[in-house]
């Protein structure tokens, strides 16, 4: 029999039994549809992590003094000339410092409100990601004249129900004008220096307001990824040369969390494409009963094709193909639902959070070539059961 035969009677055989067909395809269609999904859910959050630890600085080591107030002196505390000591050192593209005073109130328009003044260095706005809303950050000569200047949260601006640029708020004696709004590119929640209602000045002004001259926290951004920890042990060498033996500072940097958010993502995707080749396992046992089931009960024709002709491998040729066929099309059908749901997800979300859902070329690949490889693999016992058959008994089988 020529081989483009054997496709039409394997084809034929299919739309004989297209329920049973139809049934045994749909184990696979849900196994390929979840590969698929998985995958595309896995990448999509491994992203939304990634993205998330990289906006707010995976390049950043941070430094502080943690000292209990008791045992503290401002000798130990990190000063200006820590800061432009971090500005140098080799792997540093930039630095900032700040300190932040709670339980400050401001008043606008008669109208008091409890904020956190936070007074930052020049470098702050790059260093932590800052997005300016409305007007403008501070310039050089803001920092160096001292100027009465000031930023405030978004979230801050939202509660006045009003336009603050331009407006003038008092901290306590003290007036400033606000040049401008700002958001975290990523929010942190109150857990860094930056609470929804903190208002930003220059840090030269906290020295003028209460006589504070150190600071808080020392930011250092490296220059490359790879040199995250060689920057960390850099500004820790060069914190404990400038201050007296004993005294010991916290550096710390984000690479250790993104490690472990790739950690996680990857086991997670290992654990769900475990469960997904499970489905694809169980639909190929389904293949599988359903065609010994099929070769059971073709018999009489398994004999009729050999007793014209047919040969072992042609017959063994069309239950592959049979099963390869069951497979195969399950798992396209899986591959264009799992699209579909991507498609109409982003149709869903509104356009505002500027949402992308990938669908993974290779997950495409791997499901259609397990799904395939799980019909020829466990089809092959039910064909090479027929391929066996003698014609003689085939042809007498009721």
């Amino acid at each position: 029999m020529m081989k483009s035969e054997t496709w039409n009677v394997a084809l034929d055989a299919l739309l004989a039994n297209k329920v049973k067909a139809a049934l045994t395809m749909l184990g696979v269609t849900i196994g390929t549809a979840c590969i698929v999904l998985v995958v595309t859910v896995s990448v999509m959050s491994k992203n939304y992590v990634i993205a998330q630890i990289e906006a707010v600085g995976t390049d950043l080591v941070y430094a502080y003094f943690p000292g209990s107030h008791i045992s503290r002196s401002v000798a130990d505390e990190i000063s200006l000339e820590d800061l432009a000591a971090a500005r140098v050192l080799p792997h540093v593209i930039e630095a900032a410092g700040v300190h932040d005073i709670g339980n400050t109130s401001i008043v606008v328009n008669g109208e008091e409100k409890s904020v956190t003044l936070v007074g930052v260095t020049e470098g702050f706005q790059k260093i932590r990601n800052l997005l300016i809303v409305e007007g403008r950050f501070f310039d050089d000569l803001d920092m160096r004249s001292s100027a009465k200047a000031c930023l405030i949260t978004q979230d801050l601006a939202k509660e006045f129900k009003q336009d603050m640029v331009g407006q003038v708020i008092r901290v306590g004696d003290l007036r400033f004008i606000v040049i401008g709004v700002f958001r975290e590119r990523v929010a942190t929640f109150g857990q860094s220096e930056i609470t929804q209602e903190s208002v930003l000045v220059p840090f030269s002004l906290l020295k003028y307001y209460q006589g504070i001259d150190y600071l808080r926290t020392l930011y250092a951004q490296a220059d490359s990824h790879e040199n995250v920890s060689l920057v960390t042990a850099e500004l820790t060498v060069m914190l404990q040369s400038h201050h007296r033996e004993g005294v010991a500072y916290t550096v710390q940097n984000l690479a250790g969390i993104l490690e472990a958010a790739h950690q996680i993502a990857l086991a997670l995707s290992a654990m769900l494409l475990l469960v997904s080749c499970i489905v694809l396992i169980i639909s190929g046992v389904g293949i599988m009963n359903i065609m010994l089931v099929t070769v059971t009960e073709r018999t009489r024709e398994i004999g009729l094709r050999k007793a014209v002709g047919a040969n072992r491998r042609e017959i063994l040729f069309q239950f592959l193909l049979e099963a390869v066929m069951i497979s195969g099309l399950g798992a396209v059908l899986g591959i264009l639902i799992a699209v579909s749901i991507k498609l109409v997800a982003e149709l869903l979300i509104p356009t505002e959070y500027n949402v992308h859902i990938p669908i993974s070329l290779a997950s495409i690949v791997v499901a259609l070539f397990v799904s395939c490889s799980t019909g020829l693999l466990f089809g092959y016992l039910p064909a090479n059961r027929a391929s066996r058959l003698q014609p003689t008994e085939a042809l007498h089988h009721e």
